[in-house]
């Protein structure tokens, strides 16, 4: 099973991504509530589905650094010694 955010393969079952977290269950376009892929109308909202397929799960709006954040990066500001020049004027 491919994830449809990262492209990351995962094993058949999975209900979440290994590499990003993101669900596999389809959702309502409106509400964000989970649908059934043969549903018509969220039962929910009350949102049509028959003319747009629904959509996996959008990632959360502030994913965790650690998702975007180069690693040699994440290692060179947890090892940094030298304090913020904002920290430093307090």
């Amino acid at each position: 099973m491919t994830c449809p955010r990262c492209h990351a393969e995962n094993r058949e079952g999975a209900r979440f991504c290994r590499e990003c977290g993101g669900t596999f269950e389809a959702v309502c376009a409106g509400c964000g509530a989970p649908v059934e892929a043969e549903d018509k109308f969220c039962d929910r909202c009350g949102a049509s589905l028959a003319g747009t397929q629904a959509q996996p799960a959008a990632a959360p709006r502030f994913a965790s650094p650690e998702r975007y954040t180069p690693k040699h990066l994440a290692e060179r500001i947890l090892t940094s010694k030298t304090p913020s020049r904002a920290s430093a004027s307090r």
